[in-house]
């Protein structure tokens, strides 16, 4: 136990000792000028790092119900996560009584350059199904929601529409548009 117990202690001062900063007074480089140092040739100035300005992006997708007409939401986001909860127009009636349909529409955009980007998305919706009927004093009936939709990840292209799914009930597609300042 000694033996093993000897070693570790001389390994963490080690550590430790190294991580200190310079006592010369001068304040030790940061971990990315370090590392530029250390790759770029002796005596040249240090390699500069692109970073791209953050911006905002408009995430539209479309969609066709059948014997409907063109949908479509559309959210602005930056890089990161975007949800968006609503109410579609259309109700569906159980029973004389008008039930919404809540469409979702949430993902993540992360950014891989100034042309393109990853887009992770759920396009959905809920949809109301009737679970018991009852005839007493009056007929009613119980209901329930269901959630569907389409869950995906893909590179997209700014600017320039994907189709996302295709069937017979219409298709889906992405648009990601970088907006200009």
């Amino acid at each position: 136990m000694k033996t093993i117990l000897l070693p570790t202690v001389l390994l963490f001062l080690t550590v430790a000792a190294q991580a200190q900063p310079a006592m010369n007074g001068q304040p030790q480089p940061a971990f990315q000028q370090r590392l530029q140092t250390i790759v770029a040739a002796p005596g040249a100035p240090p390699a500069t790092v692109a970073t791209r300005e953050p911006a905002n992006y408009l995430i539209r997708v479309e969609w066709k119900e059948p014997k409907g007409d063109l949908k479509f939401l559309e959210v602005l986001s930056t890089d990161g996560n975007f949800n968006l909860d609503t109410i579609q127009k259309t109700l569906v009636k159980i029973n004389n009584y008008d039930i919404p349909v809540t469409l979702k529409f949430n993902g993540t955009l992360s950014t891989r350059s100034d042309e393109k980007g990853r887009l992770q998305l759920f396009l959905g919706r809920t949809v109301p199904y009737v679970t018991g009927s009852y005839n007493g004093m009056g007929a009613s009936a119980s209901y329930s929601q269901l959630s569907v939709g389409l869950s995906s990840t893909f590179i997209v292209t700014f600017g320039k529409p994907l189709v996302v799914q295709n069937d017979e009930n219409g298709e889906i597609s992405a648009l990601v548009k970088r907006v200009k300042d």
